[in-house]
């Protein structure tokens, strides 16, 4: 099997780079060495970024219009290829075919918002606020901008960036996961085919010698990062520190209220779904279910049966709903953590750890896993666990639900499972989360919103895509305006200004 080599994307072209240091991409279904990945070192990073400056001066200033001609062509390339990039991202990810189609998907969505900006970026008009004097708004963009993403969604989430950053007239250096690299030169190439002027849109790769040169260059403007929450913090806290403006999404602890008046088999299906798809390995997936009173017993038996029912295998082959885990450290991390709550006194409903597949013995496998009993104090439930585990609180009542769903230090996304609106509209407002599903178990929002939590799943003022996308990557100007006949006398005075 040849082992591919993995450039950075440069100027317009694939970039082997100056850095000597190498790491590699493996298959995980297989475990096999599949990519030489080049990290970038500071020669790199200076050559990127001295190429994305001289871009955005020039991209700020192309007409919105030649933009979204570019926005329409670039959706049209990605909606070709979906299954190139499925297959890309199955390859280096493990997630099944189905699942990484779908993750191309939710990205275009935010293409197809982004290729709506005109609309979005028009500003306001105060006509005669005092005598002779208007008032105007218009945005602008930020210039330089970089993308740190994650391993669980190596398209999607340079998705929700990169198009709302270049739309708005912003140059984006994408800083991919070192594990699952490759989709990102497949839309650097897409992008170029689509017209996007060299320089505008860009892939370093590296590691964190690289994203502390992006966190600190005085050529980046503003860094965008969705990641773990100790290293969503670090970023925040350096890049702020110099002087950039800073979105970056963390971790999260999802919880499921189930509550005795819901239809169980619904909330069974969609626990399972939310559970187990991509192996558990989505910063939105529900990791808890807080199962309310006489809900529980039915409820537990249900997932169960579900999560015994679903095929795991190599995501590339027909028929298989849940492939591996990305490394073996997260191999290693879930079955720690499983036999630390066996240890505690949960109750193992449908253990996972021992899971082989047959052909694929050296993937990185954890079968779909469910822990009933859980207590808050487990480490089952305080880590952000990332893997196929669902662990089962009980209370008693709708009040208890919310107080262990507020007192959980991650606020990233929850649901609840009710017939009740009144139980529905409480638990809205009630509970300390950005983002809630009603009987939708991953409430991602639609690309007209924005999407981010709350408390440590979030640091910084600004949601990723949608409006809160395009206010990111701008910066506001408010324009008071005169046009004075000749001669005419100033008025001028000493004292403040006042509009009459």
């Amino acid at each position: 099997m040849s082992i591919a080599e993995i450039n950075h994307w440069i100027s317009g072209a694939e970039d082997p780079g100056h850095g000597e240091r190498r790491q590699e991409v493996f298959n995980p279904a297989t475990g096999q060495v599949t990519g030489n990945l080049h990290l970038a070192d500071r020669e790199d990073l200076e050559k990127t970024l001295a190429a994305a400056r001289e871009a955005a001066d020039s991209w700020a200033e192309v007409s919105l219009s030649k933009r979204m001609a570019v926005l329409f062509k670039f959706r049209e390339l990605v909606h070709a290829h979906v299954s190139e990039l499925a297959a890309i991202v199955t390859a280096e990810h493990g997630k099944v075919l189905s699942d990484a189609a779908g993750e191309v998907g939710r990205g275009l969505e935010v293409v197809e918002f982004a290729c709506a900006l005109p609309q979005t970026l028009k500003g306001e008009y105060s006509d005669q606020v005092s005598t002779g004097i208007d008032v105007f708004s218009f945005r602008q963009p930020l210039g330089v901008v970089a993308g740190i993403t994650p391993f669980n969604f190596p398209v999607m989430v340079p998705l929700w960036m990169s198009p709302i950053a270049i739309a708005t007239g912003n140059a984006f250096v994408l800083k991919p996961s070192e594990r699952d690299p490759s989709a990102a030169l497949l839309l650097a190439d897409l992008w170029k085919q689509a017209g996007l002027p060299d320089g505008v849109f860009q892939v370093l790769h590296g590691d964190k010698e690289t994203v502390d040169g992006l966190l600190t260059h005085d050529l980046v403007d503003g860094v965008s990062f969705v990641g773990s929450t100790p290293i969503a913090k670090y970023v925040h806290e350096t890049a702020t520190k110099h002087g950039k403006r800073v979105q970056a999404l963390g971790g999260a602890k999802n919880h499921a209220v189930v509550m005795p008046d819901a239809d169980l088999d619904l909330a069974a299906d969609h626990l399972s779904a939310a559970a187990f798809g991509s192996a558990g390995e989505r910063c939105m997936a529900i990791s808890v279910a807080v199962a309310v009173g006489e809900a529980a017993d039915e409820l537990v038996d249900k997932v169960g049966e579900r999560a015994r029912d679903i095929t795991v295998g190599d995501g590339s082959q027909e028929g298989v709903e849940m492939g591996p885990l990305i490394t073996p450290a997260s191999q290693d991390r879930v079955r720690r953590v499983v036999t630390e709550a066996e240890s505690d006194g949960a109750a193992l409903v449908v253990d996972g750890r021992d899971l082989v597949v047959e052909g694929r013995e050296e993937g990185f496998f954890v079968g779909p896993t469910v822990l009933d009993r859980v207590k808050q104090e487990m480490s089952a439930y305080q880590e952000e666990i990332f893997g196929p585990v669902l662990a089962v609180i009980r209370v008693d009542s709708l009040e208890d639900a919310i107080k262990v769903i507020n007192a959980n230090p991650y606020g990233n996304g929850t649901a609840i499972f009710t017939s009740s609106g009144y139980a529905a509209r409480t638990f809205k407002r009630q509970v300390t989360v950005g983002m809630i599903g009603v009987n939708v178990p991953i409430p991602v929002p639609a690309a007209q919103h924005s999407f981010g939590g709350w408390k440590d799943s979030l640091f910084g003022d600004h949601h990723i895509y949608g409006p809160d996308g395009v206010r990111f990557y701008t910066r506001g100007k408010a324009i008071t305006e005169r046009w004075p006949e000749q001669n005419e006398a100033s008025n001028a005075s000493l004292n403040f200004p006042s509009n009459s």
